[in-house]
């Protein structure tokens, strides 16, 4: 089936028989925002048409807080827009952003996921780890996988959820994070970023 036609992590985990757990796993920094960055955000809550669509949604809130922390990892890691993703029939479909490591090949090759991201749309955070811990699960049956960890994060821009996947068993941070506490969100989305980057580390040829 598609990804979205998974509408909770419920239907998931009895499914892929998927143990459900929950602890704050994020382990958060000290993390400096850049001005220039907060101003942008600031000028796009007070001034911009921010709730017209999921696609607004998406482009002024998700990706570019997705994009301003992946600078700082680009060298290991890229960020995929809408990139499909198959396992099999059962697992397959257009992912909203992914994070990959970065092909030896250039920036044209889809490489191993690390981290999916998924739009809560119209707020459905239920409906969105349906879809999201569908898609982690196909990450971690793709291919010969040494890595341990895939994460997962659902947003409806404004609330940021957190969550791991690991040998089959999966953890929803109980902590949220949100745009009113700007430091706090970026110092999660560089831990999910760090962690990934170190497996690709770890992993990479001699």
């Amino acid at each position: 089936m598609p990804f979205n036609t998974y509408k909770s992590v419920s239907q998931v985990v009895q499914e892929f028989q998927i143990v459900y757990t929950e602890a704050d796993f994020v382990v958060e920094s000290p993390i400096q925002v850049s001005e220039s960055f907060r101003s942008e955000l600031s000028l796009v809550l007070q001034e911009g048409a921010i709730d017209t669509s999921e696609y607004a949604i998406c482009e002024k809130f998700i990706y570019p807080i997705l994009k301003e922390v992946w600078k700082t990892y680009r060298e290991h890691l890229l960020l995929w827009s809408h990139p499909t993703l198959v396992y099999d029939q059962s697992l397959s479909g257009v992912s909203d952003y992914v994070i990959a490591k970065k092909s030896p090949l250039g920036r044209v090759v889809f490489e191993k996921p690390y981290c999916i991201v998924v739009e809560a749309k119209q707020d459905d955070f239920q409906g969105g780890w349906g879809q999201c811990l569908a898609e982690m699960v196909a990450v971690e049956k793709m291919g010969d996988r040494a890595e341990p960890e895939v994460f997962g994060i659902v947003s409806n821009g404004k609330i940021w959820e957190f969550g791991q996947l690991w040998n089959s068993t999966f953890t929803k941070q109980i902590k949220s994070y949100s745009l009113s506490d700007l430091d706090a969100l970026f110092s999660a989305l560089h831990y999910v970023f760090e962690q990934s980057q170190q497996q690709v580390v770890a992993h990479c040829p001699a």
